[in-house]
């Protein structure tokens, strides 16, 4: 990655959560490695034209009692002090009669990736982006279905999406201040709507910046790995609560809420890897979750892993 990032030569990269089988090469050999992807706007595929609306989509969500028994523990941990906020996923199953590859060419978001027969990536949440010296991250913490009265208000007022959100935007900035001086929070907890193959979701976002050092391409893959795991999908503090992840979520997360991106030679931008179906063992599952605080319940936790299972079809 530093010796492409130097050189000013395009590049693809794609980091697991654990950080243990990261995957960096030259644009041009992305696909015969057998990724396609598109970052904003850019790609290195051949768009397909597929009619399928609605999306077929059926849910076998993961069995409320094992999800009941991690996210007890996790309270538990909360009471205790280990953690404040941490990010619980569970994969659920899903039956479809697109494949992976169909279902990257129906999905509409600014971040896609496709690992042939693996998995599928169709996120809506910046990393970080890193355009004319300037680093930016984009944190996306709290969701509502769109059709409920109000919704965005609910949204807006919700003390534990504030709490969230505050949460993630505070340890985001400090992850900004590891590489980059005058770090600021430029946008704060706006409001964007995704259209599925089910509903509209209303989520928030927040927009933070800092000011890079000049030879920040020859520091790119520390940049990167300080930064590692996105905060917005762990939670804090990161160290302690990566742990109890690993613990409670009972296996490795792999290239989920990982991190791909692209670099053009000059900039670069990246996505976290959420919104995430792969194949497993030839069943497709789905990988999703919410933020576990002192003001969750067991209920709206689960219901929001189950909302959050969906394809952005428009």
């Amino acid at each position: 990655m530093s010796a492409l990032a130097e050189a000013q030569q395009a590049f693809f990269f794609l980091i697991d959560f654990e950080q243990k089988n990261p995957i960096v090469c030259p644009v041009a050999e992305a696909e015969s490695s057998g990724f396609q992807f598109e970052v904003k706007g850019y790609g290195n595929f051949n768009a397909k034209s597929l009619q399928q609306t609605p999306l077929p989509l059926s849910i076998v969500p993961v069995p409320k009692t094992i999800y009941s028994r991690a996210y007890h523990k996790v309270v538990e941990e909360i009471y205790q002090g280990n953690t404040f906020l941490l990010n619980l996923t569970f994969p659920s199953a899903i039956k479809t009669t697109l494949d992976l590859e169909e279902v990257f060419h129906c999905a509409k978001a600014p971040y896609k990736l496709y690992r042939k027969d693996d998995f599928v990536v169709y996120s809506p949440e910046c990393f970080i982006k890193i355009k004319d010296g300037h680093i930016y991250s984009y944190p996306m913490k709290g969701t509502i279905d769109a059709s409920l009265p109000e919704a965005q208000k609910i949204l807006a007022t919700n003390p534990k999406e504030i709490n969230e959100h505050n949460t993630i935007v505070d340890l985001i900035r400090n992850d900004l201040s590891k590489v980059a001086k005058e770090v600021q929070v430029t946008r704060f907890r706006y409001i964007d709507k995704i259209k599925t193959q089910k509903n509209e979701i209303y989520h928030t976002s927040s927009e933070i910046r800092g000011k890079l050092p000049t030879d920040w391409r020859k520091q790119l893959p520390e940049l990167l790995l300080s930064m590692l795991p996105a905060g917005s999908i762990c939670g804090a503090p990161k160290e302690k609560t990566v742990a109890i992840i690993q613990e409670v979520e009972q296996e490795e997360r792999g290239y989920y809420t990982g991190i791909f991106g692209y670099f053009d030679g000059e900039n670069l931008d990246s996505a976290v890897n959420i919104r995430y179906l792969e194949k497993k063992e030839g069943q497709l599952r789905y990988r999703s979750g919410g933020g576990i605080t002192f003001l969750s319940d067991l209920e709206s936790e689960y219901n929001e892993l189950i909302e959050k299972i969906y394809v952005p079809v428009v």
